[in-house]
């Protein structure tokens, strides 16, 4: 039986594990949407603070972002950090492509029989790796920014009933 794209991404996600570079990335980004209308530079020093993280790792983050081409970056007394491109663009499949660079890599191959590899590849790996690449793809930082907004106004407990 073939997995759909849904079974096949609750799957994926069940059995993989995020890094908290990773976790860390999507907040740090989530923060500096949030601000992108203001144009104002974010200090990896300011985001260490609101998000209770290590400096020193988040700079190794930001090294991996700015490799990634999803932040640009500005030395200098009013240095900081600013998203290369409106949040609608860029998608938390770009941040874990920048942040797992081993995750998106062709799987080698696992067994020597032919027909089982590709049997394996056609049906488990190829679909799950699509399913994951489609839905990530389409969650967006505006997206995460809208959703973080339905948090921050308290409007969250309309949907639930409370």
């Amino acid at each position: 039986m073939l997995l759909t794209n849904g079974n096949a991404c609750v799957i994926w996600f069940y059995i993989m594990r995020i890094s908290l570079r990773t976790r860390y990335g999507l907040a740090s980004l989530l923060c500096m949407a949030e601000k992108a209308q203001s144009e104002e530079r974010i200090t990896i020093i300011s985001l260490s603070e609101k998000l209770k993280i290590s400096k020193i790792y988040l700079e190794q983050v930001f090294a991996l972002l700015r490799r990634g081409g999803l932040v640009i970056s500005a030395k200098g007394a009013q240095g900081g950090y600013n998203l290369s491109r409106p949040a609608r663009h860029i998608t938390a499949y770009d941040v874990l492509s920048a942040t797992e660079t081993s995750l998106f890599e062709k799987a080698e191959e696992t067994v020597a029989d032919e027909n089982i590899e590709k049997t394996l590849r056609d049906t488990v790996f190829d679909p799950l790796d699509n399913s994951l690449k489609e839905t990530l793809s389409r969650i967006t930082l505006e997206d995460m920014v809208n959703q973080s907004a339905i948090y921050t106004n308290g409007d969250y407990y309309m949907y639930y009933g409370i």
